[in-house]
């Protein structure tokens, strides 16, 4: 019999092991960093709603970004594990179901984050499916409670869906980018969705 492959997942690979001597929990950070980079994302003096923000590495990059002057608010349904600086606050929960002004507090926001992802099943259209659905909530987050002129990123997995969450982003932001960082795993079909310049409420 061939021998069972273990998950590339959970096997530490560079950026882990660079994460971690960073301080960072997990890689994703190289991710948020190589999307700041090639769009200029994050600002000293910024509002930063993180969705579904565990275990914190996105929160901690973006906390150091924005400076003593910003404000952070991270937000997932499992505790953070990760002790924020005194510019941020956590709030666990659902960020998808909380009352507005609980995700709200610190509204407008310059840029909402999700790095959020389903639980995956191993059904390629039901992951793909699920991912699809918490990006456009995550998208419709953005749109009530970012500012004008103001940015989000979401991720989202490789579907023939994203041909509508680009026709939907285009609707609320004047650019749109997408981005595979170098940081993906190479078995992943991830991708961030990037809108810039928060269009005016008509």
């Amino acid at each position: 019999m061939p021998r069972s492959r273990s998950s590339p997942y959970k096997r530490p690979d560079h950026f882990t092991r660079e994460a971690k001597k960073a301080g960072y929990p997990a890689r994703s950070v190289f991710k948020l960093e190589e999307i700041d980079e090639r769009v200029h994302l994050l600002r000293a003096g910024m509002r930063i709603l993180d969705l579904g923000a565990a275990p914190g590495s996105w929160s901690l990059y973006a906390a150091k970004k924005i400076g003593t002057s910003g404000k952070l608010l991270a937000v997932d349904l499992s505790p953070l594990g990760t002790v924020l600086p005194p510019n941020s606050t956590f709030l666990q929960g659902d960020a998808l179901s909380l009352e507005d002004g609980q995700v709200g507090q610190f509204a407008p926001y310059d840029v909402v984050l999700s790095d959020m992802a389903p639980r995956t099943t191993g059904s390629k259209t039901v992951d793909q499916a699920r991912s699809f659905e918490l990006f456009m909530r995550a998208l419709a987050v953005a749109g009530s409670l970012v500012r004008p002129g103001g940015s989000f990123v979401g991720k989202l997995f490789m579907s023939e869906e994203l041909r509508t969450a680009r026709a939907t982003l285009k609707g609320l932001f004047a650019e749109e980018r997408l981005i595979r960082p170098e940081g993906t795993r190479s078995v992943s079909t991830e991708l961030f969705v990037v809108g810039m310049g928060r269009k005016s409420a008509a």
